[in-house]
């Protein structure tokens, strides 16, 4: 078989026209000499253009260096030089295969697997080595193509009856972790057992990483515990994965069982404190952190970082911040937007601001924390001036900067700026990111413009659309009071993806809004049968459904049942059962919500008010508005001063509520004072009424009518 690849053809053209016409012609020890001081100093690229040039072979030593050096350096141009005059002058009667492999080996580390493949189609003897070359070139290629191109080798080499070493099963099994094809990698496993290479710490290693990857945790488990003697790479490995996969706990259990057995990379800490900063686990990062300080790394600033990271999202500001001040030297862009993150997260905007203002270097991930601090403690006017503030100063924008900006649009229900934003997206090619698309989609939802949301969702096409494009739609819809239309697009949605528990609880509250009882039933029964999880906000939804549809005994029962119970779910009970004319039940809920140690707030004492009016109990009604900011601290809202009001007029208590109105920290509304003139008509009190018509009467006269 000939060796006339394209490249090889073009290089041998311009080598010395008498090349194989004088076979006699031998290097001087002069040449070889010169070759090898060239290779020796570093000046390879000089050796190679000598031996280019040279019309004759030389050891094969100095081929095996070059191409060694060749791959090393990246040199394209030079590895096929060498590999031409290879094929040239030392063809007797074929070039040597270990040679041909290094050229090969070459190829693939400059990533230029054409010419890797024309070399091995024409190689007149292959060996292992020449299927190893061409399997890890392939495998060092990044794209799924060239990762099923070494598994197509790889099968071919099984067929010829080649047995791969560790270095073949170890490419093979890095292209599995990208075209992640679980039945493969299985395959591949049973072929690494059958040819005996259990207890390989390295294939051992890759089989445990690639099942990670495929989120098979049960099988990388097993993996895992069948290697005798895991290394702090193995171990590395599984804090990665279970990392990856969401399983915080589980990684950092790992990484204790880890620090028994090895001394775990920097990288392993890293995914700790990572995974602690993920469930706010501050008691297990303090443990990781004297860890640190046990091993000495409390100056690598990978891990410094990462400490900074975990103390400011789990509580630990001050630490936090006491580890930011103790090391100035290792402080980086990283590390000041961990820390203003930090104060931002905890509603010190002020703090976090001053720090962001004197940042040596921001980033863009600098400027989104800082705008996330605003928008999550809803200081839209501030977080707008922000955003101007960034538009000035710094052009560098992603796809979360848009969908923060959105929200701001969102907040301060602002649709025109939200089209202006939406315009950039389109010009600067930001629409392809389906975070984008659906922070418009919310946008225009909670904007009012429905029709704008629904073409962007439509826009997404089936392919795109997931359950953050459903659950804005959905919410966008149930939030203007279209409940049917809500719970038509929910039907939809189940023809594409699976509801997940946000969904539920959007459309319980849409059932709610038109009393779809029957509705709302095959919903708690589809949850149930599908084993979703029925949290606080599920349950919550659960109990305000059947308390607005008059079920209150299943009301009652979801809310003994729930496993956990926050301030929301307690709320709905109460305002369920103060629908119902359950008020003797909400004193009840009260107390025993006040024994829990579970604070009131104004939703609360709104459902204990109406419950007082249903009763027609004044005296506790008095009571309980008066231990409103005397008590817990809340200040009565204009709801729960009309809540008296209605008590005071249906009980006649005509003294009360002239004393009430007229001492109220506010102007009496509209709607109050017509309250107020019908209680005076129906039980008789003229002083009171004739006030209530006065102030009514100078209340018109401010309108523009």
């Amino acid at each position: 078989m000939g060796l006339n690849a394209p490249v090889s053809s073009v290089l041998n053209r311009l080598l010395p026209q008498n090349a194989k016409r004088n076979p006699t012609f031998k290097p001087t020890n002069l040449i070889t000499n010169t070759i090898l001081n060239h290779i020796n100093t570093g000046h390879f690229r000089k050796a190679v253009s000598i031996l280019f040039t040279t019309p004759h072979s030389f050891p094969f030593p100095i081929y095996a260096k070059l191409f060694q050096l060749c791959s090393k350096n990246l040199a394209l141009v030079e590895t096929r030089k060498l590999e031409s005059h290879l094929i040239t002058f030392c063809s007797n009667p074929y070039p040597p295969t270990f040679l041909l492999n290094r050229a090969i080996e070459g190829y693939g580390k400059c990533g230029c697997m054409e010419d890797a493949q024309d070399l091995f189609d024409e190689m007149p003897r292959r060996d292992g080595g020449s299927w190893n070359a061409m399997i890890s070139g392939y495998a060092k290629q990044e794209g799924n193509g060239y990762s099923w191109k070494a598994l197509l080798l790889f099968c071919e080499m099984n067929e010829v009856g080649i047995v791969g070493t560790e270095v073949t099963y170890a490419s093979v099994l890095k292209c599995c972790g990208v075209i992640l094809v679980v039945g493969l990698i299985r395959q591949v496993h049973g072929v690494v057992v059958k040819h005996g290479f259990v207890g390989n710490v390295i294939l051992e290693s890759s089989l445990v990483d690639v099942y990670g990857k495929c989120g098979i945790m049960r099988d990388m488990r097993r993996m895992f515990d069948e290697i005798e003697h895991p290394n702090e790479i193995t171990w590395n490995v599984i804090v990665r994965r279970y990392l990856q996969m969401g399983k915080m706990r589980d990684a950092v259990i790992m990484f204790f069982k880890a620090v028994a057995s090895v001394r775990p990379l920097n990288f392993t800490f890293r995914g700790a404190l990572m995974a602690c900063s993920s469930i706010s686990a501050l008691k297990e990062g303090c443990q990781i952190h004297g860890v640190v300080v046990k091993v000495g790394f409390e100056e690598n600033e990978v891990i410094l970082n990462s400490l900074i990271d975990m103390y400011t999202k789990s509580g630990g500001l001050e630490e936090g911040r006491r580890l930011f001040d103790y090391q100035p030297g290792l402080r980086n862009v990283v590390s000041w937007t961990s820390i203003v993150s930090g104060y931002a997260l905890y509603g010190r905007l002020e703090d976090a601001r001053g720090l962001f203002n004197v940042m040596p270097e921001r980033n863009i991930v600098s400027w989104n924390a800082m705008l996330s601090g605003y928008i999550e403690f809803f200081q839209w006017e501030e977080a707008l001036s922000f955003i101007y503030w960034m538009r000035i100063t710094t052009k560098d924008v992603d796809y979360v900067t848009l969908g923060l900006i959105l929200r701001v649009c969102s907040g301060l229900s602002d649709v025109v700026l939200g089209k202006q934003v939406h315009g950039f997206v389109y010009r600067h090619e930001f629409y392809s990111y389906d975070y984008v698309t659906n922070a418009l989609i919310d946008m225009y939802g909670k904007c009012g413009n429905l029709g704008s949301s629904r073409n962007c969702f439509f826009e997404m096409g089936q392919l795109r659309r997931d359950k953050v494009s459903w659950n804005a739609l959905i919410t966008s819809y149930a939030s203007h009071g279209l409940s049917e239309e809500a719970l038509r697009i929910f039907e939809e949605m189940q023809w594409e993806t699976t509801p997940s528990e946000f969904t539920f609880s959007t459309i319980l509250a849409a059932c709610a809004n038109i009393f779809a009882l029957a509705q709302g039933k095959q919903i708690h029964c589809y949850m149930l049968r599908n084993g979703y999880d029925m949290d606080v906000v599920v349950n919550g939804a659960l109990v305000d459904m059947y308390s607005k549809c008059r079920c209150i005994e299943y009301a009652i029962n979801i809310f003994e049942e729930a496993v956990s119970m926050n301030l929301i779910l307690w709320n709905s009970m109460i305002l369920g059962c103060a629908h119902n004319g359950k008020g003797r039940g909400v004193f009840e809920l009260f107390d025993l919500m006040k024994e829990k140690g579970i604070k009131a707030d104004h939703v609360t004492f709104q459902g204990v008010l109406r419950a007082c009016i249903s009763e027609g109990f004044v005296d506790l009604g008095k009571h309980y508005f008066e231990s409103m900011s005397g008590e817990y601290c809340v200040i009565p809202r204009l709801e729960h001063y009309e809540s008296m009001i209605e008590l005071f007029s249906r009980t006649a208590c005509m003294d009360e509520l002239e004393a009430f109105v007229q001492n109220m920290p506010f102007e009496p509304t509209v709607p109050v004072l017509k309250r107020v003139i019908d209680a005076c008509k129906e039980h008789g009190h003229s002083g009171l009424e004739e006030w209530a018509v006065e102030c009514l009467n100078k209340r018109n006269g401010l309108t523009p009518f």
